[in-house]
């Protein structure tokens, strides 16, 4: 016999075709999550040295790259640099996870502790827990400061995590996870990079794939049956969360840490086509997915443009 809420979830579609049962999905992510979850503790090196002459990122995701800045750098200091921009998004992932542990415990509050949805948002809390965790490791063991965001987004965070909807949670979500792990996948197979990093980059990949799933998903459902003031909520925030994305990207202090001007520096990363070109192509799987969901509409849309990040 056919239940009302079967029929129901029948209706269920959007511009992408039928969405997927909420349980089912859960179900498969958690059995993912069994056969390819990771102890970095356990799986990496900590106490292997740094490689002379590697990277700590690629030196086409440094913020600089292709500039007349650049140009004048030397290796040695652009690698310098490379050291520090690594630390600064290690600092933002922390950032963005923090907040996304918090968004995804709201979200199943009120949900069936026992439901495989519900499991699987746990599930996603611990594999965050281990990432940011990772990521603090990585930064003290390259011998950075930490990169905090400006205390004004770091603040306007907290109001963020107290209004958030539901689909406004999984919309930043998204936009922390997806435009990291696009560069993440160039980072982990680059053999010019320092081992560690690609070690901790191929862990970041793999389970984050997972999240970005799950995530997709629930904005899907969300973007279909949420009430409309909630849609528009969503569209303006998910715009604002681009924006602020956007300028805490790469802490400007980077420049100062390896002796360069900042105000030169940021100008020049400003008017770099090259930059442009990275940001849009990181981010472009994720402004399309976006657009035929319904969230890149009206003033959201302005903001993203004014982002940088959708051409």
């Amino acid at each position: 016999m056919t239940t009302l809420t079967e029929r129901d979830f029948t209706l269920l579609r959007d511009a992408l075709g039928p969405l997927r049962d909420r349980e089912q999905l859960a179900e498969r992510l958690l059995a993912s999550s069994l056969k390819h979850s990771f102890d970095p503790e356990k799986e990496l090196d900590w106490d292997a040295p740094f490689e002379d002459g590697k990277w700590f990122w690629p030196p086409e995701l440094v913020s600089l790259y292709d500039t007349p800045l650049w140009r004048r750098m030397g290796e040695e200091q652009r690698q310098d640099l490379a050291r520090h921009e690594a630390a600064s998004l290690a600092s933002l992932g922390i950032w963005f996870e923090i907040i996304l542990m918090q968004l995804l415990v709201r979200h199943i509050y009120d949900k069936s502790l026992t439901s495989h949805h519900v499991r699987y948002a746990l599930t996603e809390i611990a594999d965050e827990c281990r990432h940011s965790m990772m990521f603090a490791k990585l930064i003290r063991k390259g011998g950075t400061p930490d990169y905090p965001v400006p205390r004004i987004y770091h603040n306007l965070a907290r109001i963020l995590k107290t209004v958030s909807t539901t689909p406004g949670s999984f919309a930043a979500t998204l936009l922390g996870e997806e435009i990291l792990d696009w560069m993440q996948r160039l980072t982990f197979p680059d053999e010019r990079v320092q081992t560690l990093v690609r070690g901790v980059t191929r862990i970041h990949v793999v389970e984050e794939a997972r999240h970005v799933r799950y995530a997709r998903e629930e904005l899907r459902r969300q973007m279909v049956t949420a009430p409309r003031w909630e849609q528009e909520f969503t569209r303006l925030s998910c715009g604002e969360a681009a924006r602020v994305f956007s300028v805490c990207f790469v802490n400007p202090k980077v420049y100062e840490n390896v002796g360069l001007d900042r105000r030169e520096a940021v100008a020049q990363v400003r008017a770099s086509g090259h930059r442009r070109e990275v940001m849009q192509t990181g981010a472009k799987r994720l402004t399309d997915f976006l657009d035929d969901i319904g969230v890149l509409r009206g003033p959201g849309r302005a903001l993203w443009r004014s982002s940088g990040l959708l051409a």
